[in-house]
């Protein structure tokens, strides 16, 4: 693997279930077990295999789900990835600052993707859809958030579904 350190880091517009690379992350509710947005999609795609898998998580040590900020692995399935790496981001809030709540999402998606030897990594824009993140401020976080992770893995792509999420995140990571 590279430096851990460095990473080619890019922004595409796209649908992440068809992202070839090691992981993708599933912007996932704390039950594990599916819901909507990237989460339904991920599900759905990648076929009963991932729910099983999820279900053994919440039958052992994520009883209770899965805590916001956390993330861990699961076998992709009918997916062209190698891996799901689940997350659970923040709702958003207007009067109470979560922000480093959507930053662990990324940089423990991170640490698990580099637990994982994993090459390539996949990110949604997490929060920023079902949990009401303001798109821009989630650009920004997460930019913020991926290039000041203490683990990297060598290729991060940020995929996003629709037009105003791309162009939001692909000015927030123009940014220096």
């Amino acid at each position: 693997m590279g430096s851990p350190n460095l990473s080619r880091i890019s922004v595409v517009r796209g649908d992440i279930t068809e992202q070839s690379v090691d992981a993708i992350v599933n912007a996932a509710n704390s039950s594990l077990l599916g819901g909507g947005g990237v989460d339904g999609a991920i599900h759905r795609r990648g076929g009963p295999s991932i729910l099983e898998e999820c279900k053994k998580l919440r039958a052992g040590h994520y009883g209770g789900g899965l805590p916001v900020g956390a993330a861990v692995a699961t076998t992709a399935g009918r997916l062209p990835a190698r891996w799901v790496i689940h997350t659970v981001g923040p709702v958003y809030s207007a009067t109470e600052d979560r922000r480093s709540l959507l930053v662990s999402c990324y940089g423990e998606s991170l640490r698990v993707a580099h637990e994982l030897g994993a090459e390539s990594i996949a990110f949604p824009a997490i929060s920023a859809g079902t949990y009401r993140w303001p798109v821009e401020d989630a650009a920004r976080v997460a930019a913020w958030a991926i290039r000041s992770a203490q683990l990297r893995v060598p290729e991060i792509r940020v995929v996003l579904y629709n037009d105003v999420a791309f162009r939001a995140f692909e000015r927030a990571f123009a940014q220096p």
